[in-house]
């Protein structure tokens, strides 16, 4: 193909938000002009990539639709490409920005033209981050985040939204500083930065260690793992509804694509020696931020510290280096993306017509907003795991996948769905049931047709991957299995070594 359908997808938003910068005139009108640009970028962003995902051939596992581009001659190149892993990431982006202009049309009400112009730059730097085939690149794509999520925390958040967004930033910038240390040394080692290059060519085993813990402290803040997740659960309660939406369901996910990428693609022998810490970590995560999760009160904070206790079984499903495992982490972290943001999106629904992100403020709603009652308790079933659900389909295999290594680390992991039961289910018994709070909730209106149509969506693919993940299978296959048989390869060559 010689159209650069990469750089198409990638910068499609950017000139959208460029369009949105440039419209003036009467503030009515800008607004207006700004939402129909947004709706229309978003929208041909991802049927775009619906054809890039018709045109990806899964039955090769090498690096697809390459573009390359001279940039600074003699160090690195603007270098893009997608495989099986990737470009599940792509459609779940580009699938969940329009769901979030929607949405934002609905609950923004003022600076609309700014936070369009946010999100759509926003969605040009999470395309990066999945693309990118050069270790800058990367980085740059990979921190670029922060500025418009700083930016959307901080102007349409909460009341304590500058103390969270300055959070935000510096927790995952400082964690970022090591990668970027790490990734000097590469080039300093090496001689380059071509992530196709590095795959194909392993980096010494003196220098693997302290460069995996390098990239780890960037991908565990970003994700976030134990104990450097104390951010996230402010920063979704601040944030406004669609900030939240876009943070657990992409933002979350491009450190565990990191994780898969680059841990166990460059380092694959530094994997293997920190296995048993990762799955230490990730234990803590699910049973600790469960029973936390237990205890709150604030919708958003319950539903923020399940997203850590849900990356903690995609941690030890990428890490437990079994196809199961990681194919189970990839459709976990797809699945997490749909049903976070729907989960999100609910308490936006409840926030925006009655102000209140507390449980015990509501009761009884599935008389006063039955449709609304009946898609919360789907998302509430698809997180807690239900069979049926694509939730089921990532845990079961992660568990399936951690069984190989560790039969210790499933049976804990395991206890991390029963306590998801435990709060999902008291969560929907508290919103759904019981009585009426007030005569302010019994006037509430049920879902509006926009709130139909983005539910009914996210409902159609957590209930049509849950029924038929092959799809999904489909596409990662054969990605996944060379990046194992690379990793078993890298593993042999080692022990080799040692034994000489």
């Amino acid at each position: 193909m010689n159209f650069p359908i990469l750089s198409a997808i990638i910068f499609i938003p950017l000139i959208g938000s460029i369009f949105i910068f440039i419209i003036r005139g009467p503030q009515k009108i800008v607004e207006k002009n700004s939402k129909y640009v947004a709706i229309f970028t978003s929208f041909a962003n991802f049927l775009l990539s619906i054809f890039l995902w018709l045109s990806f051939d899964s039955s090769v596992s090498e690096f697809q639709f390459i573009e390359e581009k001279n940039w600074i001659k003699g160090f690195f190149n603007f270098q893009i490409g997608v495989d099986g892993i990737s470009i599940l990431f792509i459609l779940l982006t580009t699938f969940i920005t329009p769901i979030c202009i929607l949405s934002g049309i609905q609950s923004i009400k003022f600076k609309i033209k700014e936070f369009f112009i946010a999100i759509l730059v926003m969605e040009t730097l999470m395309l990066g981050v999945f693309c990118s085939l050069d270790l800058v690149i990367f980085y740059l794509f990979f921190e670029g985040g922060l500025i418009p999520m700083f930016l959307i925390i901080g102007i349409w958040g909460g009341p304590k939204r500058v103390y969270s967004a300055f959070k935000f930033f510096l927790f995952t910038l400082l964690g970022s500083v090591l990668m970027l240390i790490a990734i000097i040394s590469i080039y300093w080692i090496t001689g380059t930065t071509d992530v196709i290059k590095l795959l194909n060519n392993s980096i010494p085993l003196e220098y693997q260690y302290l460069l995996w813990l390098a990239f780890f402290s960037s991908f565990a803040v970003k994700l976030p793992m134990w104990p450097v997740h104390t951010w996230l659960p402010d920063a979704h309660v601040e944030a406004p509804t669609v900030g939240s939406v876009i943070l657990a369901a992409i933002l979350l996910k491009m450190a565990g694509y990191g994780f898969i990428r680059f841990s166990i693609g460059l380092f694959p022998v530094a994997s293997d020696y920190f296995t048993p810490f990762i799955f230490t970590l990730s234990i803590i995560a699910i049973i600790y931020t469960s029973l936390v999760a237990l205890m709150q009160d604030d919708m958003k904070k319950l539903i923020a510290y399940s997203s850590v206790a849900h990356m903690g079984f995609v941690t030890i499903g990428i890490f437990s280096l079994t196809k199961q495992g990681l194919e189970g982490s990839i459709i976990q972290m797809v699945s997490h993306g749909l049903i976070s943001a729907a989960l999100f999106l609910c308490v936006g629904v409840l926030y925006d017509r009655y102000h209140s992100r507390m449980i015990s403020s509501y009761g009884g709603l599935v008389n006063v907003m039955p449709k609304y009652a009946f898609v919360l308790m789907i998302f509430t079933l698809a997180a807690l795991g239900l069979p049926g659900t694509s939730g089921f389909i990532g845990e079961f295999l992660v568990l399936v996948g951690v069984f190989q290594k560790s039969i210790l680390v499933a049976v804990l992991a395991s206890l991390g769905i029963i306590l998801a039961a435990a709060y999902m289910l008291w969560l929907y018994r508290r919103v759904a049931f019981g009585r009426v709070a007030n005569s302010e909730i019994k006037e509430m209106k049920d879902l509006n047709k926009i709130e139909l149509y983005i539910f009914a969506s996210l409902v159609f693919l957590t209930i049509f991957f849950g029924v038929y993940p092959e799809i999904l299978f489909n596409t990662m296959d054969t990605s996944v299995n060379n990046l194992i048989d690379n990793y078993q390869n890298a593993i042999s060559v080692s022990l080799v070594e040692k034994g000489n």
